[in-house]
Order: structure tokens, then sequence, then C-alpha cells
């Protein structure tokens, strides 16, 4: 594995308070997954080939998972990433995708930690 350099960037998004917390404030419990789309975005043009993000829930219960982890190659790597991340979305119905309570328990892209790598590594 080639060791990070310079031009590659690390995006990390640790939510503090709970998903309701931010469902009252901004309207959307997926205030964390926004924020780490932006952050990519704007890390975006490095002369990517690869992204990547995964995600972290603290606390979980054994036996549930806890991680989640999206890779993709390309210079279109963030949006096929997060158009996978939505597809997952698209299964559940209105009313769950408005409920921070239940999308604290039941998913594993919806964790207290996201963690994104664009650019991650540069193959000479």
């Amino acid at each position: 594995m080639e060791p990070l350099k310079h031009e590659c960037g690390v995006a990390m998004i640790r939510l503090l308070k709970p998903l309701q917390y931010y469902q009252q404030k901004y309207g959307t419990w997926m205030y964390g997954l926004n924020k780490l789309y932006l952050l990519m975005e704007k890390q975006h043009n490095r002369g990517q080939e690869a992204a990547g993000m995964s995600c972290v829930k603290l606390k979980t219960t054994p036996g549930h998972e806890y991680m989640f982890r999206e890779r993709a190659e390309g210079s279109n790597a963030i949006t096929e990433i997060f158009s996978t991340v939505q597809k997952g979305f698209a299964k559940e119905t209105p009313e769950h995708l408005a409920d921070a309570r239940y999308a604290e328990r039941s998913s594993a892209l919806r964790r207290r930690i996201v963690h994104g790598t664009p650019a991650l590594f540069y193959h000479r």
C-alpha cells in the first residue's frame, strides 16, 4: 500500500449529539452524511483515482452490524458512492426516513461517525 501524501484528502464527520438533535435543528437526521458529501466534493479535483466512505456506529448491541464501507474507482467515484447510499434509503418508507430514532436503530448507513476518504491512493 502506498503511503498517504499531500495530494490525498481525508474528510471526517463525528456527530456528538443524538440524531434527534440534528432532526430538530436542521430538519434531517442525515446532516452528517450531507456534510460529508460537501467536504468530499470540495476535495474532488486532485487527480482523483478513487474514493471511499466508511461509517462506524458506537455503542451498538452485540451481534448487530456496526461498520459499513463503500468504495469506488474513477473520476466520478464520489457520485457513485453517494448514489449507492441513496439507493439504500429508497427502500425505506417516508415515515422511517423522517424518524431519527428509527434511523439510529436500523441501518449501517446511518452511523454516529461518518468518515470519508476522497482521493484515496495514487498509483504512479
